[in-house]
């Protein structure tokens, strides 16, 4: 009977044992969901947006952009250079910022940053684009020499400043439908709200 007695407290400490083992063994198995290790393995191409008037624009843009900026580059003297350094300068910096916006829409890598009013970047981006690339091509053509190099980039500057011009207008479209949306889903939350708390006098009572 004493044996039996020893076998089973042998048995339980062998269990304990092991469980304390198996409780500081660094191969746990993880209980953290699949669909969270996301990283960059769910990269994908949205040609949705590549093939609608925003990503086709999107893509004139960064083209132009770059264009001009070879083309501003290719000019080897200049007297006087401010205008041309200016030009340069909007035309690199239109031509990174787009591009950057272009991968991130494209890949859908904005979804996973939702703290960020992508809509209304993407408008005040055009939006300055415009702007700055129309005074640069203007003095670029008030300025220059009449130089092979000049003229094409004062030609593309243009350009660039039409995709920039039409891509903002759809941007403000786009922009003012998703602040309606909004507007729409807070007023829908706040009449649901208000329901609740009519249907249910408790809550009243203990508001009181």
């Amino acid at each position: 009977m004493r044996g039996g007695e020893e076998l089973d407290g042998f048995e339980g400490e062998a269990s304990s044992t092991s469980m304390i083992s198996g409780a500081s063994s660094p191969y746990q198995p993880t209980t953290e969901p699949v669909s969270q290790r996301r990283g960059l393995a769910g990269l994908r191409c949205d040609p949705d947006y590549l093939r609608g008037a925003l990503g086709r624009l999107k893509v004139a843009q960064v083209v132009l952009a770059l264009i001009a900026f070879i083309c501003i580059e290719t000019i080897m003297e200049c007297s006087p250079c401010e205008g041309l350094y200016f030009f340069e300068f909007v035309s690199c910096s239109a031509f990174v910022v787009t591009g950057v916006l272009l991968i991130l829409f494209s890949l859908n890598l904005h979804t996973r940053i939702p703290q960020i009013n992508w809509n209304l970047t993407d408008l005040v981006n055009t939006g300055l684009s415009t702007f700055f690339f129309f005074i640069a091509s203007i003095v670029l053509a008030a300025l220059n020499h009449k130089s092979g190099a000049e003229i094409a980039a004062v030609i593309f500057g243009f350009l660039a400043t039409a995709a920039y011009a039409v891509s903002m207008f759809l941007a403000v479209q786009k922009w003012r439908v998703s602040v309606r949306q909004q507007s729409a889903n807070d007023y829908i939350r706040a009449r649901t709200e208000s329901r609740d708390v009519d249907s249910r006098p408790e809550i009243q009572r203990l508001d009181t």
